[in-house]
C-alpha cells in the first residue's frame, strides 16, 4: 500500500491560511483606529490601562498582547499593515515558519484588545488553527521546491491530525449546539424560512432563497444537520471517508457564501477541509503549476537526524500534549487540579489554543434594524447611513465577503438587545456627538459635515424582504416597521426631557 504523503496539502493549506491572514489584517487595519483608536468607540489604552491597574504583572499573561508596548493609533495600524506584509511572505513561500508564528500572535494581539468588534468565533478559530500551521510548514527562508534545492522535510503527520480534529469539532458542535439549544425552528426544521433575512449581513441571492418553499427549506435544513452531525465521523473512516467529509464540507460552505457575508469564516473552513486530502488526490485537482511541491517531494531525500528535525519534533509533541490537556480540561474541567496548576491552565485560555464553536445555536425570527439620527433642534432628524448593513429601503443586500465590517455586525448584535446591555453603542452616540473623524469613517454617511449634531438618537425598526413583484415594480429590497425608540434623545448634556425632542420618523 502506497504511503500518503502531505506535501502538497501541506503547502495548499499554508497558502490558503496566507491570504486568509491577509484578509484578516487589511479589514482590521481600515477600521481599527475608529473602533478602538484613541478616539474610537472602545479605546483600547482605556482597556489597557484598567487590565494594567486590575492585575499587575499578572496582566501580561492573562491578556497577551504586543499592544501593551504601544497603544498609539499609528502603532495599532502598523501592526495591522505588518501582519499584511507577513501574510504575503507566506503566500510568497518566503519565511514562512517565522511569519506563521509572528501572525498567530499578533493576530492574538488584535483580537485580546479587540473587544466587543474582535470577539467573532472565526476570529478565534484563525488563531487556534493559525497555531497548529506554526508546526506544519519549514523553518527556511525559502521553500524547498522555490529555492529549487530538496532538502529533508515532510510534514508531520500528528500535525495534519490536529487540523483535522479541528475541523472535526467545529462542524460538529455547530451541529450539537442547535440540538442541545433547544430551538423549536431548528427542531422542526424550519430555521431556514427565517434566516436569510434575518442574518447579520445578507447578500442579494438571500433575498431570492427567502422566497423558496418552506417544505424546500426543511429539506436544505435535514441536508444541514446530515453535514454537521453526520460527516465529521466520515473522517476516521479511512481516505475515501476523508475525501467525502472534504467534498461535503467544501460545498456547504460555498453554499453559505452565496448567501451569506461571514468574512473570512468559510474560507477558513474550507482551508481546514483540505487538510483532510493527501496529495494524490490534490495532484488530480489542482492545476499541473500548482502541484510542483507533490513533484519535489516525490524525489528522494536523506533521512539522517538533524538539531534541526529533533528540535521540531520536540515542539510539535510538546505542542501535542499542551492541545491534548487543555482539551480534556473543556471536557472534564479544572477543578482537581492543585490551586498552582489550575491558575496556570487557565491562564492558558488567553491564548485561544482549544476553543468551542457552535453559530446559530438559536435562530432569529425577525429582524430589527437600528436607526442613528442627530439633530441640532429635537425636531427634525436626519440619518446616518451605514456603509453595509440594512438602511435604506431600495439598497441591495451587499457582497462583502471576506472584508468584515466589525461595526454594521455588532449594530446586528446590538438589536437583539437595548442599549443597556450593549454599553459600546453609547460611546458610537458620544463619539458621534462629538464629531469624531475616525468614527465617522466607519459610516456611509455624515449628514452633519459642518459640525457634529447637538442631538442624537436611535430608533428600532423591524425589516423584513420585500416580495419579488415589489423589487420589480419600485426596486424596493427591504420594508420596515417602526418598533420604538432604542435610545431616547440625548446631547453631550445628557438625556433630552420628551418636550425637547421631536418624533420625526419621515425617512421612513
Amino acid at each position: 500500500m502506497t504511503k500518503l504523503r502531505f506535501q502538497l496539502t501541506s503547502w495548499l493549506f499554508t497558502r490558503c491560511l496566507g491570504l486568509i491572514y491577509l484578509f484578516a489584517f487589511q479589514s482590521v487595519a481600515c477600521q481599527i483606529v475608529g473602533l478602538i483608536g484613541e478616539r474610537g468607540i472602545l479605546p483600547a489604552g482605556i482597556m489597557l490601562d484598567s487590565l494594567g491597574s486590575q492585575f499587575g504583572i499578572e496582566h501580561l499573561w492573562l491578556f497577551p498582547t504586543v499592544f501593551w508596548l504601544n497603544h498609539s493609533d499609528l502603532f495599532l495600524q502598523g501592526i495591522c499593515w505588518f501582519g499584511c506584509l507577513l501574510s504575503l511572505l507566506v503566500v510568497a513561500g518566503v519565511l514562512v515558519g517565522p511569519s506563521l508564528l509572528c501572525l498567530w500572535f499578533l493576530y492574538l494581539s488584535v483580537i485580546t484588545v479587540g473587544q466587543d468588534f474582535l470577539c467573532f468565533q472565526w476570529d478565534i478559530l484563525l488563531v487556534e488553527a493559525g497555531f497548529l500551521a506554526i508546526f506544519l510548514s519549514p523553518w527556511c527562508v525559502l521553500e524547498p521546491w522555490i529555492g529549487g534545492k530538496v532538502k529533508n522535510f515532510a510534514p508531520s503527520h500528528m500535525v495534519i491530525w490536529l487540523l483535522r480534529f479541528l475541523i472535526f469539532k467545529l462542524m460538529l458542535q455547530s451541529g450539537i449546539v442547535k440540538i442541545l439549544s433547544g430551538d423549536p425552528t431548528w427542531l422542526a426544521l424550519s430555521a431556514l424560512d427565517y434566516h436569510y433575512y434575518t442574518q447579520p449581513l445578507p447578500t442579494p441571492a438571500a433575498y431570492f432563497a427567502a422566497h423558496f418553499s418552506p417544505t424546500f427549506n426543511h429539506f436544505c435544513c435535514m441536508i444541514m444537520f446530515g453535514v454537521e452531525l453526520l460527516a465529521p465521523f466520515a473522517i476516521f473512516l479511512g481516505r475515501w471517508g476523508r475525501i467525502f467529509a472534504a467534498s461535503a464540507f467544501i460545498g456547504f460552505q460555498l453554499l453559505i457564501m452565496v448567501t451569506g457575508n461571514y468574512a473570512f469564516f468559510n474560507l477558513l473552513t474550507i482551508a481546514l477541509s483540505l487538510t483532510l486530502l493527501d496529495d494524490r488526490i490534490l495532484v488530480r485537482i489542482l492545476p499541473g503549476s500548482l502541484s510542483l511541491p507533490y513533484r519535489v517531494a516525490r524525489e528522494r531525500i536523506s533521512t539522517g537526524l538533524s538539531f534541526a528535525s529533533i528540535w521540531r519534533r520536540v515542539t510539535i509533541y510538546a505542542a501535542t500534549t499542551l492541545i491534548a490537556a487543555l482539551t480534556a480540561g473543556h471536557l472534564i474541567g479544572y477543578h482537581s487540579l492543585p490551586p498552582l496548576a489550575l491558575s496556570f491552565m487557565r491562564g492558558l485560555t488567553s491564548f485561544y489554543f482549544v476553543n468551542t464553536y457552535g453559530l446559530f445555536a438559536v435562530m432569529t425570527t425577525e429582524r430589527n434594524e437600528i436607526i442613528v439620527e442627530g439633530s441640532n433642534d429635537g425636531e427634525h432628524w436626519q440619518n446616518y447611513e451605514f456603509i453595509f448593513k440594512p438602511g435604506e429601503l431600495n439598497r441591495a443586500p451587499p457582497i462583502v465577503a471576506p472584508y468584515q465590517p466589525r461595526l454594521d455586525w455588532q449594530m446586528w448584535f446590538a438589536a437583539l438587545g437595548d442599549y443597556e446591555t450593549n454599553p459600546w453603542f453609547a460611546n458610537l452616540m458620544f463619539r458621534l456627538l462629538q464629531g469624531s473623524p475616525e468614527v465617522l469613517q466607519l459610516l456611509k454617511t455624515n449628514p452633519f459635515p459642518q459640525s457634529p449634531p447637538k442631538y442624537m438618537r436611535a430608533e428600532l425598526y423591524k425589516y423584513t424582504f420585500t416580495e419579488p413583484s415589489e423589487l420589480s415594480k419600485d426596486g424596493t429590497w427591504w420594508k420596515s416597521e417602526f418598533v420604538r425608540y432604542y435610545l431616547p434623545p440625548i446631547s453631550l448634556r445628557g438625556r433630552l426631557d420628551e418636550s425637547e425632542a421631536g418624533e420625526s420618523r419621515d425617512i421612513h
